[in-house]
């Protein structure tokens, strides 16, 4: 019977094969190292890794306090509130980055925090806050979900022997949780690594400005600049398989019970 999947493995296999093929041999192995050393690769590099692991942080700041609390509430609305904070999942990411540019923008919280020195339209700070809007869900879910898996026991139990709740909540419930947070940041960090609607929309496509991985992808395939987009391409796809890789490894880690002491 077994035998009935192999044509979908093997068309499955071939198909993903032939796409990574056509984008790595349309350059020479000398143009590919070229255009990975340029500054303007290197540049949106830097750029992305400062903006995604900026916004993953505030993800975790906002993701993780909110999953616990669904994990371990129950409250009217709670069903109608869950699935309000799933909505940026299923938005499509140009139509969340307008929303962004409105929201930003002069006529409403943009004027406000011009007079204070902060602009967020066309800046870094624009695409930091376009790929928070499209991870905090993703650490949200995950977390939650870790949370609900760890039980309620050994926080019972820390709570009997006198632990204040931050104290249950960061030596107990955090650690049992671990091994999920982990994966939804990872899977958070790659979402916003690839982040590219919503990026466009708020921060602009500036050349070494605003200018990201997938953004270099975009301005460089317009302009004829095959080498340089390619390249980018290349560093996103070689950035998301080191993070599935690691992904894996975390599910398979065993998972380890809280062995010290509550008192």
């Amino acid at each position: 019977m077994n035998r009935l999947f192999v044509l979908p493995l093997l068309v499955l296999c071939l198909f993903t094969a032939a796409v990574l093929s056509a984008l790595f041999f349309q350059l020479s192995p000398g143009e590919i190292v070229r255009a990975l050393a340029s500054e303007e690769t290197r540049f949106a590099l830097w750029l992305s890794l400062v903006t995604s692991i900026t916004s993953i942080l505030l993800a975790l700041i906002l993701g993780v306090p909110t999953g616990y609390l669904l994990a371990r509430t129950a409250f009217p609305g709670k069903q109608i509130l869950d699935t309000f904070l799933d909505l940026p999942l299923v938005i499509p990411p140009l139509v969340a980055g307008v929303g962004l540019l409105f929201l930003f923008g002069q006529d409403m919280l943009g004027g406000g925090l011009e007079k204070w020195g902060i602009h967020i339209l066309f800046t870094p700070w624009g695409a930091i806050l376009a790929q928070s809007f499209v991870a905090c869900p993703i650490v949200m879910r995950t977390s939650r979900a870790a949370f609900e898996r760890s039980g309620y026991r050994y926080e019972w139990a820390a709570a009997t022997l006198g632990l204040r709740p931050y104290q249950v909540f960061f030596q107990i419930s955090l650690p049992l949780a671990r091994q999920g947070i982990l994966a939804g940041t990872i899977l958070g960090w790659t979402r916003a690594m690839g982040e590219f609607g919503a990026t466009l929309m708020v921060a602009g496509a500036i050349r070494f400005k605003t200018e990201t991985l997938p953004t270099a992808v975009y301005l460089n395939i317009s302009s004829g600049e095959l080498g340089t987009a390619l390249s980018c391409a290349w560093v996103l796809m070689a950035t998301g398989f080191v993070f599935l890789l690691t992904l894996r490894w975390i599910g398979q880690a065993p998972r380890t019970e809280i062995s010290t002491s509550l008192s």
